[in-house]
């Protein structure tokens, strides 16, 4: 893929996402919903036609392309060896990975205070029924990971924090402190990298993280839709989660290394444990809808096949961040209108511009009624640009952001 056809119009991409009418709409919701490249259709049928001609049959089928999805996830993840266990959504796997901890000898969680929902009201939950959670300030994020690393003690069973923070896309740096801090005081890290994957390269190989959890999913940067998360979990791994799904049991029953030892607790007769499978299937959840799968395994050959890498897709989410801060600060706009975070550099950023105006609503309403969506979090108007859109795009869309401000500023 020439990298300058995706900026100039029509975008070299934009062709291939047709059927969500990339060239016709200004979707500025490239770091929540991308749109998905036509192949994904085509594998949404096949997942019907399979069911309607292999009937129960259709699960080798299904498990194929949880393979062929698997594989996906490795190469994102540049972590060729690794274990990947899917999930409907994170807050499956996560909740799995709680329920593993060993908070009776370790009842203290570390995180952030700018965790995704996800995570924080799961936490908040388990905090009411006496789990210690500490959480450090996310902003500014240049001493997150230092915050993280001294609040990280012998009674910490987990720390939890987003390699990207989800309300302004800063990046936090220095994870590699904090599995070290964990690693002295044996706890464990969980990096939740929804925010990373696909637009900010998140290589286990390079950081030196392979023997840490990471959860994530392509609703966003992957174009994968709903219905494709992951956990991944380090090789050497023995977790037990207490919340665990019957599918666990396809490779336990032929797995000795999986059976209970002495220990590994009472089951409900002979006085045997429970057993887990082998690998990722620990965290094996029940039944599911393998649509999804069929979706996101053709979406995966897609980028493979276009030469869509992490690193080309990082090249790309810069120049479009780039450009729109850019345009943004030719505005001139009033500070107390809206304007945008500059303590952190476009290269801190990930793959949206967060633009700080106290009435971020009535601002992505008007640039809604000018075609241009956006979203919001709180305060934050979120621009999230994606590889099917060019320069022209993020420029008009820019424009239609200050004929609103105009707008508001007579009415």
């Amino acid at each position: 893929m020439d990298i300058h056809s995706l900026y100039r119009s029509p975008n070299g991409l934009a062709h291939h996402y047709s059927r969500f009418g990339v060239t016709e709409r200004l979707l500025l919701t490239g770091h929540s919903h991308q749109a998905w490249p036509n192949v994904g259709f085509d594998g949404q049928q096949q997942a019907w036609r399979d069911a309607a001609e292999h009937l129960d049959e259709k699960w080798d089928l299904a498990f194929q392309r949880a393979a062929s999805v698997r594989k996906g996830w490795r190469r994102v993840l540049d972590d060729p060896s690794g274990h990947i266990a899917l999930a409907p959504n994170t807050h499956d796997v996560i909740v799995r990975f709680l329920s593993a901890l060993p908070i009776r000898e370790r009842p203290r969680i570390v995180t952030t205070d700018g965790e995704f929902h996800t995570i924080r009201r799961q936490l908040q939950r388990l905090e009411e029924e006496g789990l210690e959670v500490v959480r450090v300030p996310s902003h500014p994020v240049d001493p997150v990971a230092d915050q993280l690393s001294r609040a990280v003690d012998g009674r910490t069973s987990a720390v939890l924090v987003s390699s990207v923070l989800f309300r302004n896309a800063h990046i936090v740096p220095d994870l590699d402190r904090v599995a070290e801090s964990c690693r002295r005081h044996g706890a464990l890290l969980l990096i939740d990298a929804y925010h990373s994957l696909n637009v900010v390269p998140f290589s286990l190989a390079e950081t030196g993280l392979e023997d840490v959890y990471v959860v994530g999913g392509g609703y966003k940067y992957c174009q994968l839709g709903e219905g494709n998360c992951f956990l991944r979990i380090p090789a050497e791994s023995r977790l037990r989660p207490a919340i665990t799904g019957w599918f666990s049991e396809f490779t336990a029953l032929a797995d000795d290394d999986a059976r209970p030892h002495a220990g590994a607790g009472a089951g409900t007769s002979g006085g045997s444990g429970v057993a887990y499978g082998q690998g990722p299937d620990r965290f094996a959840g029940s039944t599911y809808d393998p649509t999804s799968h069929y979706r996101a395994s053709e979406v995966f050959d897609f980028f493979d096949r276009q030469g869509l890498t992490p690193v080309l897709l990082r090249q790309v989410s810069q120049h479009q961040v780039r450009l729109l801060a850019d345009r943004f600060d030719a505005l001139d706009a009033d500070p107390g209108v809206i304007t945008r975070d500059r303590s952190v550099p476009v290269e801190g950023l990930g793959g949206f511009l967060a633009l700080r105006a106290p009435n971020a609503d009535r601002v992505a309403g008007h640039l809604r009624d000018r075609g241009v969506r956006t979203d919001f979090r709180g305060d934050l108007l979120r621009l999230g640009p994606a590889p099917y859109l060019c320069d022209d795009q993020l420029v008009a869309a820019v424009d239609a952001l200050a004929d609103a401000l105009e707008v508001m500023a007579t009415a």
